[in-house]
């Protein structure tokens, strides 16, 4: 969940990130649905998580070059990461039965649209454009941001 978040990616491009993808401080992905090319900088809170990913990874007898590996070390196929989801969401119920609903209706594509938000509040709609790998702001307005703008009182 982490990478799709800090990556702001689909989760079909999100499994297919793999080492080989990490070039001179770089993760380049190439979307899919779009063939759109993105140079996502590794930085901060993703280059941790790079670091997490490589660290467990190296426990594994296993060597695959994905980033998103099941408990054997083997690539993350798509149907293991929605049963993983399903039991975090489950597990979320459980911890916290007054978000029920919203836990519920919450889905793991909604991670870009958290990535959309966050990054247009810090840096900028045309930040989470550029992240998601729109040619247009107009989309990433329309599709993704849910918040709305950040406005300021009168007084």
């Amino acid at each position: 969940m982490d990478l799709a978040y800090l990556t702001g990616q689909r989760p079909a491009d999100t499994l297919r990130m793999t080492e080989h993808d990490i070039i001179e401080g770089h993760l380049i992905v190439t979307q899919a649905k779009t063939q759109q090319p993105l140079r996502i900088v590794i930085a901060g809170k993703l280059a941790e998580l790079v670091e997490r990913i490589r660290a467990r990874k190296a426990t594994h007898k296993i060597v695959t070059g994905a980033l998103l590996t099941n408990t054997n070390g083997k690539r993350l196929t798509a149907p293991v990461l929605r049963n993983h989801f399903d039991a975090a969401r489950k597990a979320a119920v459980k911890a916290a039965p007054s978000l029920k609903e919203a836990i519920e209706g919450f889905h793991f594509y909604d991670l870009r649209a958290k990535a959309a938000d966050d990054t247009s509040d810090l840096r900028g709609d045309q930040a989470a454009s550029d992240l998601l790998g729109h040619d247009s702001v107009k989309t990433t307005q329309r599709h993704y941001l849910r918040r709305g703008k950040k406005v300021a009182p009168t007084k």
